[in-house]
């Protein structure tokens, strides 16, 4: 199931969420891997763990969260990521891992000027002076197009717009230029513009530091717009995974279809865009069976009995599904 030049490799990862009502599974039993240089998409409806799964890789999980079982191996050395001290993997956050945070605003921090935030990782990995690393912090937002570089590391977050804040979110998680690139969320709080010049950035960064991506979600446009292969996670589980063309062209999974029926565009009459009906389900107790079958138009007696394995159908592509199987 895995690629052959595997830069990341995600192996029956289980994370759950201790909380008073109960223990959510949030990620529970997924693999998948990511090559070099690969675009990969893990793309899914909120809550269906995709956030989750992306912070598991860096290991930057909130204090009532556990990996319960599984790996996470980053190559080529065979380093298993879940089993890393935490002084071993603050080297590896930033230098080979890189992250893109959903919302800049809170990922910034709004007391400490852009330069020093940039220059921060910098002087840590490449442990290089304060006025070298400052320099270079200027040099990465003129290569992210903004205008007045060597005036804006001298401000705060709150004198930046929301395209500017997250352009220096960018630059700080390419500053040390990391091997893979971890991007969560990373248009959502932007406008349709700004939006499509973020991606643009992205798409050209990626191609020119010869960078892994691993993009999460929810919107599917992004995902043909930028990555190679896609995962398509519902309630904790991976449900279909492929070569991103194939799975828009020819979806197996019925969520995968209905995820797809629900994106608006510009071939598509009013009538013709449909939701998928229901809600997805409670983590704390999920459905016994696959668990998208309470909301899946094609359920059968056996899908709320039996959970189906991801199985492959073509080179690279796996459905867990019993239709398909």
């Amino acid at each position: 199931m895995f690629s052959s030049s595997k830069i990341l490799e995600v192996s029956n990862l289980y994370v759950q969420y201790l909380t008073l009502q109960g223990i959510v599974k949030a990620v529970d039993g997924v693999s998948f891997s990511v090559g070099w240089g690969e675009s990969f998409a893990i793309v899914g409806e909120s809550g269906s763990g995709k956030s989750t799964l992306a912070f598991s890789v860096i290991r930057l999980l909130p204090e009532n969260s556990r990996i319960v079982n599984g790996k996470i191996l980053l190559y080529p050395e065979n380093i298993d990521l879940v089993k890393l001290p935490e002084e071993e993997m603050r080297k590896i956050r930033g230098r080979r891992i890189g992250m893109i945070f959903q919302d800049p605003m809170t990922f910034l921090n709004p007391v400490m000027r852009i330069g020093d935030q940039i220059a921060e990782a910098i002087i840590y990995h490449q442990k290089c002076s304060p006025t070298e690393a400052k320099r270079k912090a200027v040099k990465l937002l003129e290569k992210l197009r903004i205008p007045d570089a060597s005036d804006v590391v001298n401000r705060y977050p709150h004198q930046l717009s929301g395209g500017m804040k997250q352009r220096v979110v960018i630059a700080m998680a390419i500053s040390c230029n990391p091997q893979l690139l971890i991007a969560d969320e990373p248009t959502t709080a932007l406008d349709v513009t700004v939006q499509a010049e973020v991606l643009e950035l992205l798409k050209n960064l990626i191609n020119e530091y010869n960078m892994s991506l691993i993009l999460v979600t929810h919107d599917l446009g992004i995902v043909a717009e930028i990555c190679d292969r896609v995962a398509i996670m519902y309630a904790g589980k991976i449900m279909e995974i492929g070569d991103v063309y194939r799975l828009y062209k020819n979806p197996k999974h019925p969520y995968t279809i209905g995820l797809l029926n629900a994106v608006p565009t510009i071939y598509k009459s009013k009538n013709e865009i449909a939701g998928i009906k229901g809600s997805p389900p409670n983590l704390i107790n999920p459905p016994i069976g696959c668990r998208f079958h309470p909301r899946c138009p094609y359920v059968f007696d056996k899908c709320k009995i039996y959970e189906p394995p991801l199985i492959e159908i073509s080179k690279s592509n796996y459905v867990a599904c019993w239709l398909v199987g």
